[in-house]
């Protein structure tokens, strides 16, 4: 029996959107330094939290009232993708290094073999996950034009899916020679207030997005036979990481110094208007 290899496990529990944001950033760092070996974090969102895609244009897409009126935290990911409304979910975080011997060249196939991981951990809760993959042309080419800014509207390649419609999103970015994959595995979604963070051209265009957006994406919670709580959702996808990504876990613990450098970052760039209002 080969050992298995040892990657770190950080649950960092419920932060701030920008020390949230930091401390993935930080990680993806100290990775490329190789100060740390490849992580897998878990955490939540306090408060609750609109994330928005590195390329998304906030004027034009966001509502930024309503997203005051729910006094929601609002931060923009280094990743790319579309909004994602972080409140009933489990986050999770991969960082490793675009060099590992298991890690495919494309950020598409990269993309599956990290999210087996995940496959795992639904699995493990009693789902019937699998991945969606585009078939036709036409499958392909409407991936190519994501006109929602809703993150979950859109099945894209290899999106983890449970009775067809999508239970997990997720964005990766590729900074220094390090895979950044991070998503949201939601438990509830309050589709309401997701859809009162967005702008749209009418009210009818908002009546039918919501609509198609009920038969395209699903929280575990609405599908599963017993409750899931966040408990038990760390549980099945740590487990189902080690076994996705045939790998063990030790958990890791910021030092105060690695903690200092995360708050100096998340408050200077993260809090900032230039890097959450700029484009």
């Amino acid at each position: 029996m080969k050992k298995k290899e040892v990657w770190k496990f950080i649950d960092s529990g419920k932060c701030s959107p920008s020390f949230n944001m930091a401390l993935d950033e930080a990680l993806l760092d100290w990775h490329s330094k190789g100060d740390i070996p490849p992580v897998i974090r878990f955490y939540g969102w306090n408060p609750p939290t609109l994330s928005i895609g590195y390329f998304q244009k906030v004027e034009k897409e966001i509502d930024l009232e309503a997203v005051k009126k729910h006094g929601l935290g609002f931060v923009r990911r280094p990743t790319g993708g579309r909004g994602v409304l972080h409140e009933h979910e489990l986050t999770y975080s991969v960082i490793v290094t675009e060099e590992h011997p298991r890690m495919p060249k494309t950020v598409t196939e990269a993309y599956r073999v990290i999210s087996k991981g995940i496959l795992k951990g639904f699995q493990y809760l009693g789902l019937d996950a699998y991945f969606a993959i585009p078939h036709t042309e036409e499958e392909k080419n409407k991936l190519k034009d994501p006109r929602s800014s809703v993150c979950f509207d859109a099945p894209s390649w290899y999106e983890l899916v449970v009775e067809g419609r999508k239970v997990a999103g997720s964005a990766q970015t590729r900074q220094k020679g390090v895979i950044l994959q991070h998503g949201s595995i939601l438990l509830d979604l309050d589709e309401e207030k997701l859809f009162s963070l967005f702008r749209y051209p009418s009210e009818r265009v908002k009546e039918r997005m919501m609509k198609s957006f009920k038969n395209k994406a699903v929280a575990i919670n609405e599908i599963s036979a017993n409750p899931v709580t966040i408990e038990m959702a760390k549980e099945a996808f740590k487990k189902g990481f080690e076994d996705g990504l045939n790998i063990q876990l030790e958990p890791y613990e910021l030092s105060e110094q690695e903690k200092a450098f995360v708050e100096k970052l998340a408050k200077e760039k993260y809090e900032s208007d230039e890097w959450n209002f700029r484009r």
